[in-house]
């Protein structure tokens, strides 16, 4: 048995649970705050990516190293790769620090007077990512989660909020933003320290005579590549768009990017909690339980996501509606759609990306990044600067990129060990999900009832819940309902 799967459950309900409570306060943030100040919103969303560029600089691949050499090693070597990653930080720091100087004395970017902020708080990413990933091994999860989705989802309106009525500068608020992701990365390092003591030594000499330093650099520069990527691939567009529109237009698209990503919270704590399960499952060569996993999650990944995309087609419009911010909101919708869509798409594939990462053929995956990555910088700048579609442009753009992006990776899965994240079932509830979409958004109720929208929602939810139950198609789906069914009895 590779885990103890009633531990992971239990960790994977209170990730899930922690993950929507910090969606539920930034979507409040989103649809009450946000709004009022677009360009306010947009230079925070550049210090984000700004951050998100340097972070994985600063790491350069040692958390995913972390996770891919550690099982190979004692408790004590364990103990010193994970000081070793620490020290590797810290020296990359160094680096950026120079980097980061020399880009604001060249003016590489028209917002360059808030680099500081995201290079500061890029420091706070790399560390709590380390620390993130030592606490997935210790399958102890849960916390770091909290801190690190409350604690932001938390400052940032309030910060925003004290700066759009005038109580502290602009400045000031910059600064106290940094200050929370600097309490996050306390908050983390502690709790980490508290149940996994790091092994303080200038001599690794005993550690790269179990793992070769050779081989140990090559998978930490594949990492970093593929991580690096990976902004390049999903987060370029926080920093095109305000340097070739506008920071009010990167609040759009923001407000877009916030309400779609909360589909994918569900699969956020399957992948971070199945790495280490899939890592060892592919070192011990069990092929039955990564065929298995990989359609089961896909499966239910799937169908978590499209019940909520669901929910969004059919009425967040008339939601939007009912609120104060409606005049504000109403022109992300088109953003909302197409990114949803493909959040969904991602989740529909399972953990293909993990599946090649901790396999010998993980450097495909740096080659999926690489074309991801120029298809969507050469498609955007051609969005924003040849076309008029704007932000739309730059969703569709992100949607055929994904799209390129997955089927690349199931295609070269499926070469290499013939295993594909799809069964009989699942393509039968892919397709009544999608069918019973477009009849239930049909549905000629809208000027008949009040809050048909509501009513809509629950039809579709109980609609392809039961059809999916019935038939059986996914086997967690009944176990559920049989579990709740008996204890309501």
């Amino acid at each position: 048995m590779i885990v103890d799967s009633k531990f992971s459950k239990s960790q994977a309900l209170w990730f899930t649970i922690i993950n929507y409570i910090g969606v539920l306060i930034g979507m409040i943030s989103t649809l009450f705050i946000y709004p009022h100040d677009k360009d306010l919103l947009g230079i925070l969303r550049f210090v984000d990516g700004f951050a998100q560029i340097l972070y994985p600089v600063m790491v350069f691949g040692v958390s995913t190293a972390l996770l891919n050499f550690q099982p190979k090693l004692n408790v004590y070597l364990q103990r010193k790769l994970f000081s070793y990653s620490l020290l590797s930080i810290f020296i990359m720091i160094l680096f950026c620090t120079i980097a980061v100087f020399m880009m604001y004395k060249w003016n590489w970017f028209k917002n360059k007077d808030y680099l500081i902020y995201g290079f500061l708080i890029a420091i706070s990413l790399a560390y709590v990512d380390v620390f993130k990933r030592q606490a997935t091994t210790l399958q102890k999860l849960a916390v770091p989660t909290f801190f690190e989705k409350i604690i932001p989802k938390l400052a940032l309106p309030i910060i925003f909020l004290c700066v759009f009525y005038g109580y502290v500068s602009e400045i000031a608020g910059m600064w106290w933003y940094v200050i929370s992701f600097m309490l996050l990365m306390l908050g983390i390092i502690g709790f980490v320290f508290k149940h996994y003591t790091p092994v303080l030594s200038n001599d690794f000499s005993d550690l790269f005579s179990q793992i070769s330093k050779k081989h140990y650099y090559q998978y930490s520069l594949y990492a970093f590549c593929a991580s690096l990527g990976s902004f390049f691939a999903f987060r370029i567009d926080s920093i095109m768009i305000p340097e070739l529109l506008s920071n009010q237009a990167n609040g759009d698209y923001s407000i877009g990017v916030n309400i779609a990503n909360a589909l994918m919270i569900p699969a956020t704590g399957v992948f971070a909690l199945y790495s280490p399960i899939l890592s060892k499952a592919i070192k011990n060569k069990d092929q039955e339980f990564i065929k298995e996993k990989y359609i089961s999650v896909a499966k239910n990944l799937f169908f978590i996501g499209i019940l909520l995309y669901g929910c969004i087609v059919i009425g967040l419009k008339d939601f939007f509606l009912l609120l104060p911010t409606a005049e504000q909101l109403l022109p992300t919708l088109p953003i909302i759609y197409i990114l949803g869509a493909n959040v969904i798409l991602n989740m529909a594939t399972g953990f293909n990306t993990e599946l090649i990462a901790f396999s010998s053929y993980y450097r495909f995956n740096l080659l999926t990044i690489v074309v991801l990555a120029f298809t969507n910088i050469i498609l955007n700048y051609l969005v924003l600067t040849q076309t008029p579609f704007g932000i739309i442009g730059v969703a569709y753009t992100s949607l055929f990129s994904m799209l390129l992006f997955n089927l690349l990776k199931m295609w070269f899965i499926y070469n290499k060990v013939q295993i594909l994240p799809f069964d009989l079932p699942y393509v039968k509830t892919i397709t009544t999900s999608i069918i019973l979409l477009i009849i239930i958004v049909m549905l000629p109720i809208d000027n008949y009832i009040n809050w048909a929208f509501v009513i809509k929602g629950i039809v579709y939810i109980v609609s392809l819940t039961t059809i999916a139950y019935a038939n059986q198609w996914i086997p967690e789906l009944n176990l559920l309902i049989t579990k709740l069914t008996k204890k309501i009895r």
